[in-house]
């Protein structure tokens, strides 16, 4: 447990996989999927870790990806039962560090645009991949359209960033560039949000 917390300081997402093992990695998924401190864990690379690891060997791909998906099921479907049930109570308080009212109207233009496909599209975008869930709950979205699109974005999320580390991982020499892949797929998943404040910015 101490190489985990250690690890997780560090932000070093092999590191942090290899300390946490299948545990470790469904806690992280789970809790960056549907609780609102998770808005801060970087998804996308622990699970791209996970995938270079399995290609060594460290993890059995097809375990792996059975646990990270229901992990996200399960996270989304907490985060939908939290929205559905105090959500609405937190967005009537003035913003505060997690939650800002520009993100639930953001976010209901979202799900206008896109109707429930936005649950899977919002696994792809970081900090709407946490949000989306809650505010899902919120807006009443009936619960087993709901189930079924958090289900394929789950699958289609998790197993596919496995499948891209696992195929990365089979190329030699790969692990020596870990770090700078994990920060370019960090940077690619981010690339949305600082769009869209930058269209705000020029909109002001």
């Amino acid at each position: 447990m101490l190489n985990f917390i250690l690890a997780c300081i560090h932000l070093n997402p092999l590191r942090i996989v290899e300390a946490g093992g299948y545990i470790g990695l469904a806690l992280l998924i789970y809790a960056e999927s549907g609780l609102l401190f998770g808005i801060f864990l970087p998804g996308d690379s622990l699970l791209f870790a996970a995938g270079l690891l399995s290609a060594g060997g460290f993890f059995d791909p097809g375990l792996l990806a059975i646990v990270v998906v229901f992990s996200a099921i399960l996270g989304d479907s907490t985060g939908y039962w939290f929205g559905q049930q105090v959500g609405a109570h937190i967005f009537k308080r003035p913003d505060s560090f997690f939650l800002r009212h520009e993100y639930l109207e953001r976010t209901q233009r979202f799900y206008r645009k896109y109707g429930p496909r936005a649950v899977v599209l919002s696994r792809f975008v970081p900090v709407v991949r946490t949000l989306a869930p809650i505010l899902a709950g919120v807006g009443k979205m009936r619960y087993a359209t709901f189930l079924s699109y958090n289900a394929i974005g789950a699958f289609i999320w998790g197993a596919g960033m496995i499948a891209v580390g696992y195929w990365l991982g089979s190329i030699p020499g790969t692990s020596a560039y870990v770090l700078p892949i994990s920060a370019g797929i960090i940077i690619v998943s981010f690339f949305p949000i600082f769009l869209n404040v930058f269209r705000g910015k020029r909109a002001v």
